[in-house]
């Protein structure tokens, strides 16, 4: 099976897409899986996540043309790679608006993980600029982290018209993978309001498991290692290694095989 190419994007910030990019990568990293993240966020989050500084080279020069195996880097976890960010990656969002082929870049940039790879995670930044747009038309699937709160669902709402616009225009094979409730605290009644309203209107989309607020899960960036590293008996490590066994659920070929 090719690899599948997972962006994982929603427009509001702060609500764990990150956080779920690199940990379900190093899930399924330790599973033994060749996985990758490509850092499309300026901030770097996600590269200084699993314990790498941002580039060069990184994700602005693959965007500028350099070869996909040119910016990959090894991390120090076995089967984990990273694509880095740097903070120069803010100005290719003005310089792709202006190419006539902005909007797809990253197809022909990412071909080659498909066969080197069989995850790969596209951390996107949080809006729908071109980083994004790039992202969404080069993925087999969207992943959508949803806090529980009380905007996700609009956010949602926004957030699905543009990846019909997207799938539309560019990316006719685009699907959403999974919506992903997280920092969910079982405490209030809050969370469980919003779970629910996620649940009636988007089904079999939402990943049974939810990702709790977790102390543990928030402190493990500033170390540089993913929840799993830092502390696998937290019930952050816990919680996405079940979410990772349902994404291999979920994933395309074995829905088509089921």
């Amino acid at each position: 099976m090719p690899g599948t190419v997972y962006a994982v994007a929603n427009q509001k910030g702060g609500v764990g897409k990150t956080t779920t990019a690199v940990n379900l990568a190093a899930c399924l990293a330790e599973a033994g899986a060749p996985t990758i993240v490509i850092d499309l966020d300026p901030q770097a989050n996600a590269t200084s996540g699993v314990g790498e500084e941002p580039g060069p080279p990184s994700s602005y020069d693959l965007l500028d043309g350099a070869p996909f195996g040119d910016v990959v880097r090894a991390t120090r976890f076995a089967n984990l790679f990273v694509v880095p960010s740097q903070s120069e990656l803010a100005g290719a969002a003005v310089e792709l608006s202006q190419r006539t082929d902005g909007e797809r870049y990253l197809v022909d940039a990412l071909r080659a993980s498909r066969s080197e790879f069989e995850f790969a995670f596209l951390d996107c930044p949080p809006s729908l600029g071109p980083l994004t747009v790039n992202a969404l038309a080069a993925a087999d699937e969207v992943l959508v982290p949803v806090q529980a709160e009380y905007y996700a669902l609009e956010g949602l709402a926004q957030l699905t018209r543009s990846i019909e616009l997207v799938r539309g225009r560019l990316n006719p094979r685009l699907r959403i993978g999974g919506i992903l409730l997280t920092m969910v605290d079982g405490r209030t009644r809050l969370s469980a309001d919003v779970a629910g309203e996620v649940r009636r209107h988007f089904g079999e989309l939402v990943f049974d498991v939810q990702v709790p607020r977790s102390v543990r899960l928030a402190e493990a960036p500033s170390h540089g290692l993913p929840v799993i590293a830092f502390d696998r008996s937290s019930t952050g490590a816990e919680a996405y290694w079940r979410v990772a066994a349902e994404l291999l659920d979920r994933r395309p070929g074995r829905r088509a095989a089921a």
